[in-house]
C-alpha cells in the first residue's frame, strides 16, 4: 500500500489532513518552515509529530558532510518519528553513510533527479529516496520516468529503500506515481484537497438531498 505524506509545515493543514484518517507522514524543508511563519525548526517539527502517527522529515541546512552530520545528530534526537533530510550530493552521501550506521539513523535522501542518484543514496543507507517529479517536468524532462526506473532498480537489486515521489503538482501526478510504483507520495495540501473533490460527487449529493426532501414532503 502506498503511503500519503503531506508536504508542508503548516499545522492547520496537517491537522485537517490528519482528521481525514488517511495521512501517513509529513515532509518539510526550510522553505516550507518559513512559509509556515517559523524559524524554530525543532518546536514546529515536534508540533507536527503530535499530529501525525508516522514519519516526519526535517531538513539540514549545511552543505558540507560534517555540518550535515552535526545537524542530523540534533534533529534525530527530537523524536523517534523524525527523519533527517539529506541532499543527494557527494557531501550528502558521505553524511548519509555515517548517519545510517547509527541506531537512530533515519535518512530521507532529498533532491534526487536521476536513477543514478537514487542508486547511490540507497547504497549509502537512506530509508527514503525522494524523486522530485514536478521540478523535472517544469524543465521539460520526464520526472515520472525517473520514479519508474528507480523502482525497477531497487526491485532488481533488492535495495531496502523506499521510493518517494516528491514535488507533486496535481492529482494526475499522484496516479502516475502510484502506477510507476512509488512507495510514498508527498504532496501539498492543495493537491490533496483536489484529490477528494469532484463536481459529479457534489451534483450527486445535491440530487439525492433534493429527492429525499421531495419524498419527505
Amino acid at each position: 500500500m502506498a503511503d500519503i505524506f503531506l508536504d508542508t509545515a503548516k499545522l492547520e493543514e496537517i491537522r485537517e489532513a490528519a482528521s481525514w484518517g488517511i495521512l501517513d507522514g509529513v515532509t518539510t524543508n526550510p522553505t516550507l518552515m518559513m512559509q509556515a511563519g517559523t524559524a524554530d525548526l525543532k518546536t514546529n517539527t515536534l508540533e507536527i509529530v503530535k499530529l501525525v502517527s508516522g514519519p516526519v522529515s526535517a531538513e539540514v541546512i549545511s552543505t558540507d558532510a560534517a555540518g550535515m552530520v552535526e545537524e542530523a545528530r540534533e534533529i534525530l534526537s527530537w523524536s523517534e518519528h523524525v527523519f533527517v533530510k539529506i541532499p543527494a550530493t557527494a557531501e550528502g552521501l558521505q553524511a548519509m553513510s555515517e548517519i545510517s550506521s547509527w541506531p537512530n539513523g533515519r535518512v530521507n535522501a532529498t533532491l534526487i533527479f536521476s536513477p543514478n542518484q537514487a542508486l547511490l543514496v540507497a547504497k549509502a543507507g537512506a530509508a527514503f529516496a525522494s524523486v522530485f517529479v514536478g521540478r523535472m517536468d517544469d524543465a521539460g524532462l520526464d520526472g515520472m520516468e525517473v520514479v519508474r526506473q528507480t523502482r525497477a532498480i531497487f526491485d532488481i537489486y533488492g535495495f531496502d529503500c523506499q521510493v518517494l515521489a516528491a514535488s507533486i503538482r496535481h492529482p494526475a501526478h499522484v496516479v502516475e506515481a502510484l502506477l510507476a510504483g512509488a512507495d510514498i507520495i508527498t504532496l501539498p495540501f492543495g493537491v490533496l484537497q483536489k484529490m477528494i473533490r469532484s463536481p459529479f460527487t457534489d451534483a450527486g449529493m445535491a440530487s439525492f438531498a433534493a429527492d429525499w426532501k421531495k419524498a419527505m414532503g
